[in-house]
């Protein structure tokens, strides 16, 4: 019997913050696709404390993306990963962050040891690039966010608006789904170019206008987790912004669907004066709350609109 070789890929960074606050930060699945570039979703599917199922949605390039869903376990000082039914090449995929406290910092290693198909061995050493690759660009993200989470924590503005509609859940979703018609259902999209590489994933370039009488373009990248929530990315900013996130998600409910529009944005501290001279963060954050807000629940008003008329209300 053949014995199946194994490739390994091991990168590490100090971070000047204690274990417990840089552990917590890979913990932190879902505030992870703030903070991290290529991250654009992930969901917590089981969790018994000790051992998470999740999976997680990544930006492989400008035109797709690459989801897995990925066992993690907590110990004591390093949390291990598995992946479950690896895409190909790969045959399996495991892991380890490890946290060592070294005078006042931390040590991260973030280690993968993987195999291959049969037939794909000659691609190991590419694969070992890209997941050194990766490491190295989510163990930089982790620093980062580590050593900054209290002006993070100023910059970043998150909020969910909820609206009640009495209609068909199947209604409001595809409505507000369906991107490229968008230029005819709302009035503040002056033009959108869609790309759909998958059934669940969109990318487009759209331009916005606010209620201020701006306008911006930006691409983003969405994904639809069907029939529950689309979540979205922008992967080209506004100038004000450093990161922009949110979702439309739907609940049921026995008299109708509470549909809600959720933002979660990174304001970038050197453009602040596009504001206008003296604008403070409390200023942009003011400001985003007040076009965000505005411009998502018109979005969900039309849905509702369309939604109840289609259900006869």
């Amino acid at each position: 019997m053949t014995d199946i070789e194994k490739y390994f890929a091991e990168d590490e960074v100090r971070v000047a913050a204690p274990a417990d606050v840089v552990r917590e930060l890979v913990r932190d699945v879902i505030g992870w696709t703030q903070l991290h570039t290529s991250a654009v979703h992930a969901e917590i599917l089981a969790d018994d404390g000790d051992e998470q199922l999740i999976q997680i949605w990544k930006v492989a390039d400008e035109h797709s993306v690459r989801t897995w869903k990925e066992r993690r376990r907590q110990h004591a000082d390093r949390i291990s990963f598995v992946h479950e039914s690896p895409e190909a090449p790969f045959a399996s995929v495991t892991g380890a962050w490890t946290f060592t406290e070294q005078d006042g910092k931390t040590l991260v290693k973030l280690a993968h040891e993987f195999t291959v198909v049969d037939g794909a061995q000659d691609r190991a050493e590419e694969l070992t690039g890209r997941l050194h690759e990766g490491n190295q660009d989510f163990l930089k993200t982790l620093a980062y966010a580590a050593e900054n989470r209290e002006e993070l924590d100023r910059l970043i503005i998150s909020f969910v608006d909820p609206l009640f509609i009495a209609g068909d859940i199947k209604d409001i979703y595809d409505y507000l789904w369906e991107a490229d018609k968008w230029e005819e259902r709302i009035p503040h999209i002056a033009k959108l170019d869609l790309e759909q590489p998958a059934p669940d994933v969109q990318f487009f370039d759209m331009e916005t206008s606010t209620p201020d009488g701006s306008s911006h373009t930006t691409r983003s990248v969405r994904v639809a987790v069907e029939p529950k929530i689309v979540v979205y990315k922008q992967t080209r900013l506004p100038a004000l912004l450093d990161g922009h996130t949110g979702h439309w998600k739907f609940t049921q409910t026995p008299e109708g669907v509470i549909a809600e529009a959720r933002h979660t944005a990174t304001i970038k501290p050197s453009a602040l004066h596009i504001l206008g001279e003296g604008t403070t963060v409390q200023d942009a954050r003011d400001y985003l709350r007040r076009v965000l807000s505005a411009n998502s629940m018109s979005n969900l008003r039309l849905a509702k609109a369309y939604a109840e008329e289609r259900a006869g209300v």
